[in-house]
């Protein structure tokens, strides 16, 4: 429902941590091409809010207005044909401290705009869920979806490395290579234990996975059963793929826990040009003039830290 909209709007709420905050603007700049350094985001691109793991919910803008007079003379249209309804008032917003709205002025509001609505309000199974919230000195109105945080059930996965991406940084990864899935091929063939490729595919993105380690496939393949995700997971390396890909993670192999030499790294890179128009390479060591050696040109980048292990995420074509 979008009514009296000549072109759709939408409004993001976001939480991370101050070490993620490199992450999220960059995924945030894969969805939207562009970011903020604050928790809300405006675009008239739609994103699932399921899909990022540092959207909280989003509203799609029906109505707005320069106060909530406005608003509420809006809200009057609204037509919902015997089905019930709930309004949110969203907590994220710009106002200044001493503005703040306290839990009773937030429940008057969601009084108020009900009283305009010729229908009945359902607090716990609502057939529409409305939200209101306050940017910029501006009242909107719209349809509301909350986060439902698929990844968490993710963390538990039968088989796991210690060293592999946290899954929140493996969705956002999955996010950044893929912003918009479809007719979009991709491929992780150096997959490890297959943490990007569940949150990939639970997104709906058509990736495969690779990798030299039968032991580490086999474990790969239990974790995407376990998720009652399907994808061809294959063991061998990527000097061996044939097929070419729209996009390619690359998850290189850590100096501090492989033997990995720079001529290793480099073919690594040589090959995922190769193999894909785009490439989303994580990476623990500074391999620029490999990149460049290799013929890829670095279009983005973020660093991403846990503790004092930092991690870089470089968008290459």
């Amino acid at each position: 429902m979008n009514m009296n909209k000549l072109e759709p709007l939408y409004i993001y709420t976001y939480g991370y941590r101050v070490e993620e905050t490199g992450l999220c603007q960059l995924e945030m700049r894969m969805f939207f091409g562009k970011d903020t350094n604050g928790k809300i985001l405006m675009s008239p691109v739609a994103v699932q809010p399921d899909r990022s793991p540092f959207m909280r919910e989003r509203l799609e803008v029906m109505y707005e207005g320069e106060n909530l007079e406005e608003i509420l003379t809006q809200v009057k249209q609204i037509q919902l044909n015997e089905k019930t309804f709930k309004i949110i008032f969203v907590k994220t917003n710009d106002l200044a401290p001493e503005e703040e709205l306290d839990f009773e002025e937030q429940r008057s509001i969601e009084r108020a705009l009900g009283e305009y609505i010729e229908a009945e309000a359902s607090m716990r199974q609502p057939d529409f869920l409305f939200g209101i919230i306050t940017i910029g000195g501006r009242w909107y109105f719209g349809n509301y979806i909350s986060s439902k945080a698929i990844w968490l059930n993710h963390m538990k996965k039968p088989r796991n490395y210690s060293i592999a991406l946290s899954t929140r940084v493996a969705r956002a990864v999955a996010n950044i290579a893929v912003p918009e899935p479809t007719g979009v091929n991709a491929i992780d063939p150096c997959c490890g234990i297959g943490t990007v490729l569940v949150e990939a595919l639970s997104m709906g993105i058509n990736i495969v996975g690779r990798d030299i380690n039968h032991f580490v496939v086999r474990g790969t393949r239990e974790n995407l059963v376990h998720f009652n995700l399907q994808a061809d997971v294959v063991c061998g390396d990527i000097s061996e793929v044939t097929e070419h890909y729209d996009t390619t993670i690359i998850d290189m192999p850590y100096n501090h826990f492989s033997h990995t030499t720079p001529e290793a790294q480099l073919s690594l890179l040589r090959h995922t040009r190769r193999i894909a128009d785009k490439a989303v390479i994580v990476t623990v060591g500074e391999i620029d003039d490999l990149i460049k050696i290799a013929g890829l040109t670095i279009q983005d980048r973020c660093t991403t830290r846990k503790g004092n292990f930092v991690r870089q995420i470089i968008v290459c074509t």
